[in-house]
């Protein structure tokens, strides 16, 4: 049995993939309007869960892959999806994040099975840390969604830096994750597979929301093409669509920004 199908076959936890994504969650103003949307353009159905009718979860194929909930209702206050990332100990994470000019935006705080915090890097770039049982397992819902995340920023090798030390990446216990520099993006990967990119971009003190320090959100899908028809048929829009591009980033009706990509 190879390192990856011992993680899927086992209870996963935060500790067994730490530093990796595991879960990603979006806020919004109108959650019942978000989810005809997602159903629209991804497929998505949606449940509540053990954190009640403030949080909405959605399934592909009966595995969650992400959560809803509205703005203010679990501490935070923009529209926006955000990664969280597998975490020992959130509480240590949070605290290596202020040692090294990060902030804390909530937590940690408990939702059963673990422990969340959300939290700002040095530029602004929003993220999340979780402690505890993962939600989908983590093989489960890396084969369904999302397909990577990918922090747009300033400086990549600063931010990979205080990720790495924030986040406990490119160390020698198993279960972490592995760091290299490919095609100018910092790529991290956990049990083989990318799961994150990091590159640096022209984004100063533009005014664009779309090219501020960001997290954005890749999930796969089989057509492109179709998500983008369904986005724009169902009051989002389209920022970036190249032409025969395997990608195109979305913006849903409330604003916040996603991206489709082909799934390989």
């Amino acid at each position: 049995m190879n390192g990856r199908q011992a993680v899927a076959n086992a209870s996963v936890t935060s500790s067994s993939v730490f530093g990796a994504p595991c879960w990603v969650s979006l806020t919004t103003h109108d959650v019942e309007a978000t989810q005809r949307f997602y159903h629209a353009v991804l497929g998505w159905e949606w449940r509540t869960g053990k954190l009640g009718d403030q949080y909405r979860f959605a399934s592909v194929r009966g595995v969650p892959v992400a959560g809803v909930s509205a703005v203010g209702s679990m501490g935070q206050t923009a529209v926006a999806w955000t990664p969280f990332f597998a975490a020992t100990s959130a509480d240590e994470a949070v605290a290596r994040s202020q040692e090294r000019g990060g902030t804390t935006a909530v937590g940690p705080l408990s939702f059963p099975p673990g422990r969340a915090a959300l939290l700002a890097d040095r530029d602004g770039a929003v993220f999340g840390v979780w402690e505890g049982e993962l939600v989908s397992g983590w093989e489960q819902w890396r084969r369904a969604a999302p397909a990577f995340v990918e922090l747009h920023t300033r400086n990549a090798f600063d931010a990979a830096i205080f990720y790495a030390e924030v986040l406990d990446w490119a160390t020698t216990t198993p279960g972490g994750c592995e760091v290299t520099y490919e095609e100018e993006k910092v790529v991290l990967r956990s049990q083989g597979d990318i799961v994150a990119r990091i590159h640096s971009g022209a984004v100063g003190s533009a005014p664009d929301p779309a090219i501020r320090p960001r997290w954005q959100i890749h999930f796969a899908v089989t057509d492109v093409e179709a998500c983008v028809q369904a986005a724009r048929a169902h009051g989002g829009s389209v920022l970036l669509r190249g032409k025969n591009s395997p990608e195109a980033v979305l913006s849903d009706p409330d604003g916040a920004l996603f991206a489709v990509a082909v799934s390989t």
